[in-house]
């Protein structure tokens, strides 16, 4: 599977999909859908717009991926995980048939959630992308919006090493007809939607031309902003229960994609907004997003794993009181890590790890790594002695963060 063994699981084509969901009846036209990739931001799009329209009434089903502590996070109706006893039923009665089309682990999540999702009748299925989008399995659904967040450089060994490639391939989500929501307009790529788009008569909106934001106030209780769109004011004083700079960006794509779904007749009012937005997480169970572990001292973690989501972890460190910090830090051998590296304060003790995954990075490789970025500290066998490392050296009034691959923060949540 790819988030365990990296590339050598990845498959470059729908043809294992396609044949899967024939084999199912194609349950993926039974219901209506939204679709989302982007390189940072996805998964708590996914959430916020599952948890809006759960709260608009809707049977909502939400397909995410990876998962942090249970395989059945990634499948969901109305923020309660697939039984296990329906995911047992589908591998006994699909296993040989299975066997023969040779699916990976991501394709057969896709049968299944799709198989789910058609036979519980949801209304609508927030679909995220796992890797790319072109080429990604989930992408043999014609959804009602194709939402792309953002672009910056990750897995740039299978989708490119430009972030117009990177680009490119986001892109393939978009559909014939159907309209398309760019959370940033990127400069140097936007060039690349727009000409996708306009081949296929597909309406395209940049979501922060449409939508802007004002932060109030940016605690430990989430962040509250003042909305506006088109420069009038859209919602007062709203109230998001996470935390995290980075979620600005997200809320600008995910009321855009909101204003996009009430303009084509789904009915979504300013309550059901405020109401989702303040209970993101007990409605959807999102997990690893500038996650609290515990106060005194703080423990955070957050499942940022690439340059652009390691900027804004450590702009966000930089905004908290501490004492001292102290930086739990495990990567992946298949990410730049160099680039996430220079990145990281130096004034801090760092407890490098390895996560418990083939794909993570030996952590005395990474310690000595980080030595040339002035990074000290010491390498630990296993995430949970280098947060109990941590706690042993932490005061009361110290911050612990934990962080820098999936993986790290799966093994840190209890």
């Amino acid at each position: 599977m790819f988030h365990r063994i990296g590339a050598a699981a990845y498959k470059a084509d729908l043809k294992n999909t396609i044949e899967l969901c024939n084999s199912l009846g194609n349950p993926q036209n039974s219901f209506k859908s939204l679709h989302i990739a982007g390189t940072n931001g996805k998964g708590s799009t996914s959430h916020l717009l599952a948890a809006v329209l759960q709260k608009a009434g809707y049977n909502t089903a939400l397909y995410t991926s990876p998962h942090l502590k249970d395989f059945r996070e990634r499948i969901r109706i109305n923020g309660e995980m697939i039984p296990e006893k329906v995911v047992v039923d589908f591998v006994n009665e699909h296993k040989s048939s299975f066997e023969k089309i040779d699916l990976s682990f991501f394709e057969w999540c896709v049968g299944l959630a799709f198989d789910y999702f058609a036979k519980e009748k949801v209304d609508i299925a927030i679909i995220e992308t796992g890797l790319g989008g072109r080429l990604d399995s989930t992408n043999i659904i014609t959804p009602e919006l194709s939402i792309i967040t953002n672009i910056s450089y990750d897995h740039m060994q299978l989708l490119g090493d430009t972030l117009e490639k990177i680009a490119t391939e986001k892109a393939g989500i978009i559909k014939k007809l159907v309209p398309v929501v760019i959370g940033e307009r990127q400069i140097e790529i936007q060039n690349v939607f727009t000409e996708h788009a306009k081949k296929l008569n597909s309406p395209l909106t940049f979501a922060e031309d449409i939508i802007q934001t004002e932060v109030i106030t940016n605690d430990e209780n989430g962040i509250m902003f003042n909305v506006f769109m088109d420069k009038n004011i859209l919602y007062s004083d709203l109230k998001l229960n996470l935390q995290g700079n980075y979620q600005k960006k997200n809320i600008t794509t995910v009321l855009c994609a909101i204003e996009q779904l009430k303009n084509s007749g789904w009915k979504i009012s300013e309550s059901h907004v405020r109401d989702a937005f303040s209970n993101v997480q007990e409605l959807t169970g999102l997990m690893g997003r500038w996650q609290k572990l515990s106060d005194a001292p703080l423990v955070i973690c957050d499942v940022g794993h690439n340059k652009a989501g390691i900027e804004f972890i450590v702009q966000q460190i930089s905004q908290c009181k501490f004492e001292k910090l102290h930086m739990v830090i495990g990567v992946v051998n298949d990410k730049d890590v160099s680039g996430i590296l220079e990145l990281l304060p130096e004034n801090a003790s760092y407890y490098f790890c390895k996560a418990n995954i083939p794909r993570a990075l030996d952590a005395e490789e990474l310690k000595n790594l980080a030595k040339a970025y002035n990074l000290n500290g010491n390498a630990y066998e296993s995430v949970s002695k280098a947060i109990s490392a941590a706690k042993s050296n932490s005061s009361l009034s110290d911050m612990i963060f934990i962080g820098g691959s999936t993986f790290v923060v799966a093994e840190a949540i209890i």
